[in-house]
């Protein structure tokens, strides 16, 4: 009866020390890149996850109110989804040509690629053959286009600013180290007045 009882309790604990220290299979976000592209962990490997069916404006865009845009998408991707176990849906297509996997996210009842189109922060892109909710995401963008959100907002028109006795005396640039601010000033003088 007691080596029942002991042989009972071993095998217990062996269970709880094999499903306590395998890796979980659902994907876990462990980081968001940009407003449509997530790092997940699934079972102790990292994979890049880009949404299907939208594209959010790119953080490098030289347009300002593209990068705030861009920005914005990325805060609120971080919100939905940052730390979050997600469930992925795969379309047709497993990977793009840079090797992320290409899913539909959803974190609990929330459709993501959804939600950030409906908010204003992505376009619903068509990219065949991976269209199984392109008429959905089309919908949304239309309603978000006609409430004037995110990317369908009216620009805001600013006065233009007139700068009096200033002048630019020197600009520096040697172009030794590409895309490095420090290689590159202007003086300005304030000519009084």
């Amino acid at each position: 009866m007691k080596t029942k009882y002991i042989t009972s309790i071993l095998g217990l604990l062996l269970l709880i020390l094999a499903t306590g220290c395998t890796a979980p299979t659902t994907p876990l976000v462990t980081r968001v890149i940009d407003g449509d592209t997530i790092e997940v962990n699934i079972a102790g490997t990292t994979y890049k996850v880009r949404y299907i069916g939208i594209d959010t404006p790119e953080l490098d865009d030289k347009r300002p109110e593209f990068c705030a845009l861009a920005q914005e998408a990325t805060r609120y991707n971080r919100q939905l989804v940052e730390g979050e176990t997600v469930r992925l849906e795969k379309d047709i297509t497993e990977t793009d040509q840079y090797g992320r996997l290409l899913h539909y996210v959803y974190v609990d009842d929330t459709f993501v690629n959804a939600e950030l189109v409906r908010q204003g922060l992505a376009w619903a892109i068509s990219y065949p053959p991976d269209t199984k909710y392109q008429g959905y995401l089309e919908e949304l963008e239309a309603e978000a286009r006609q409430a004037g959100r995110g990317i369908w907002a009216p620009p805001i028109i600013l006065p233009p600013i007139i700068v009096e006795n200033v002048q630019i005396t020197y600009i520096y640039y040697n172009g030794l180290v590409p895309n490095v601010e420090s290689d590159e000033y202007v003086e300005i003088t304030n000519l009084g007045g």
